[in-house]
């Protein structure tokens, strides 16, 4: 057992060494490493930011129902028990004319004029049912229900749903689709130029050490001890790329909210996304360290099986 871990140590040792030795080599492939790992880390918090607002506004929107001041208790009851068996509603709330007057005052509040035009009259607003439904899209299900002949005799005016926010949503929708898409295709072409870069990076060090190798062939050095400290070079190609692309980000953010003082940008929230970056920084830095060290380690094993021609059932 201490041997396998002087053994090990040994490696890990070289690893550092050849990583010294081909510093400017390496220069490269990190490069990549670090945009290609950037744009992963972006791609989340754009994800996670967009989902936000979509949420912040998804529990802003219902569906209004204005009942006519001649409607009865009985079938204002008879209406809200229907409404709530409709398999999309998530809440129903019923204001009586008094309610909504409240509600209303309160909502524009710092309006005065509009708020003394009015009190100088009687209650001008009409009890109102607001339903606040499940899937946005299937709200058209909730609106052929109300808007049918029986209830729609009841109604003082025509339903409302907020369709200036369901547009803001569709908008947004299609930004996250279109920064997935092309995260998914920019992510995948720069991850195969980091590992060709890193692939001949390592030929070019086995091609340097060819003589030095094949000493250790002759004396007995076993498949992996030859092997390792390729794999762990490439490993700390990872480990640095994958710290170097989350100080870009964390840069990104403080000048976006500091030199810039943005708190948005276009339908990008600046503030959710710095709040989402700070309160996930270690686990968004454990996967950056995962994907880096699987980048750098996985192209390394092949350029060693493929330019060293080990046989892996050889110890």
């Amino acid at each position: 057992m201490g041997r396998r871990i002087t053994t090990f140590g040994r490696i890990i040792h070289t690893g550092f060494i050849y990583f010294i030795r081909n510093a400017w080599l390496a220069i490269a492939a990190m490069a990549i490493m670090v945009i290609t790992l950037s744009i992963i880390l972006f791609s989340i918090i754009v994800n996670a930011t967009f989902s936000n607002t979509v949420a912040q506004i998804t529990s802003k929107i219902d569906i209004s129902v204005y009942l006519k001041d001649s409607t009865t208790q009985v079938q204002t009851n008879e209406f809200l028990a229907g409404i709530r068996k409709q398999p999309n509603v998530q809440s129903v709330t019923y204001l009586n004319k008094a309610a909504a007057l409240q509600a209303f005052m309160q909502q524009n509040a710092g309006n005065a004029q509009l708020l003394q035009a009015v009190n100088e009259t009687d209650n001008p607003l009409p009890a109102t049912i607001k339903i606040k439904p499940i899937d946005l899209n299937k709200i058209d299900d909730i609106r052929a229900y109300v808007t049918q002949t029986k209830w729609q005799a009841l109604q003082s005016d025509p339903v409302s749903d907020n369709g200036e926010r369901r547009a803001t949503i569709d908008k947004i929708t299609h930004a996250t689709n279109i920064v997935r898409e092309a995260g998914i295709i920019a992510v995948a072409v720069l991850a195969l130029i980091s590992v060709l870069i890193i692939f001949n990076t390592i030929q070019m060090a086995i091609f340097n050490r060819r003589d030095e190798l094949q000493i250790m062939r002759l004396l007995g050095a076993t498949t992996w001890y030859i092997r390792g400290p390729f794999v762990i070079e490439t490993i700390i190609y990872g480990v640095l790329s994958a710290i170097i692309s989350i100080l870009l980000i964390n840069a990104l953010f403080i000048t976006a909210s500091g030199s810039l003082q943005a708190t948005s940008f276009g339908l990008l929230d600046i503030g959710y996304s710095q709040h989402y970056f700070q309160k996930y920084y270690w686990q968004l830095l454990s996967m950056q360290l995962v994907l880096g060290i699987l980048i750098g380690a996985v192209s390394s094993i092949i350029a060693t099986r493929r330019y060293l021609k080990f046989k892996t059932s050889k110890k």
